[in-house]
């Protein structure tokens, strides 16, 4: 059994992630901002939704969740410390809870800082991580909650994680992120190559999402940030940037 991941552009710059369990055929979606393009993705898939993942409360990874309830009448899984500015939760998760799906599991995270509610999913399965507005290629949420200190320890959650896992981020701020980085760390062969490929990408009109974490543990100058008051440092560097 496997899971896979797909970007689903919603917005101007957000993604949300359709998700398949290979052996159950269960089908998965994180974070849907709005309706109309995560239907049209589900109906490609086959016309039914098992489970909404959510990440946040914010309205941008939340606002197709009651359309999508009502049409396909999935579960809906969230954090439950976080319960009163989420939608309805069927299944109101704590750290280190295995939530089922399909035939496989998702490992919680609790990832604090873009905001105090905030949770990552993470499936061995297919090695998939959908960090929401944690982690970005090359890149960090803005600390709009939570603490440098916060970012910093939701980070180390994901340092035993293996390098081949797939980043499935949020938001396409990838380009962004790869000026601020450049300018940190100029001399990175990594970063410079990561960047060109950034490029390539976006003038083709494709996505930079997926990434390998390993790819950004050589990248991300968050990743690479020693210490949390380094982390902070930075992180108030690309407020300014």
């Amino acid at each position: 059994m496997t899971v896979t991941a797909t970007a689903i552009p919603m917005l101007t710059d957000n993604y949300a992630w359709l998700l398949r369990e290979s052996a159950a055929g269960a089908v998965g979606i994180v974070d849907p901002a709005e309706a109309e393009p995560a239907i049209a993705a589900i109906e490609a898939a086959g016309g039914k939704l098992d489970v909404i993942f959510i990440t946040h409360h914010h309205g941008d990874h939340i606002g197709g969740v009651a359309a999508l309830v009502a049409r396909y009448h999935p579960l809906v899984v969230g954090n439950a410390a976080d319960a009163h500015r989420l939608p309805k939760l069927d299944v109101p998760v704590r750290e280190g809870d295995l939530v089922t799906f399909g035939n496989t599991t998702a490992e919680l995270f609790n990832t604090p800082g873009h905001t105090i509610g905030h949770i990552a999913y993470y499936f061995a399965d297919g090695g998939v991580l959908l960090p929401g507005d944690t982690l970005f290629s090359l890149g960090c949420g803005r600390l709009f909650e939570g603490t440098a200190e916060d970012m910093f320890s939701a980070f180390q959650k994901f340092a035993r994680l293996p390098d081949e896992t797939l980043v499935c981020a949020g938001h396409e701020y990838t380009a962004s992120n790869a000026k601020f980085a450049l300018a940190k760390d100029p001399e990175n062969a990594a970063l410079q190559a990561r960047a060109a490929e950034i490029t390539a990408l976006r003038v083709a009109g494709k996505a930079t999402l997926p990434v390998t974490l390993g790819e950004e543990r050589l990248t991300n100058p968050f990743m690479r940030a020693p210490t949390a008051a380094a982390f902070g440092a930075l992180r108030t560097a690309k407020d300014k940037f």
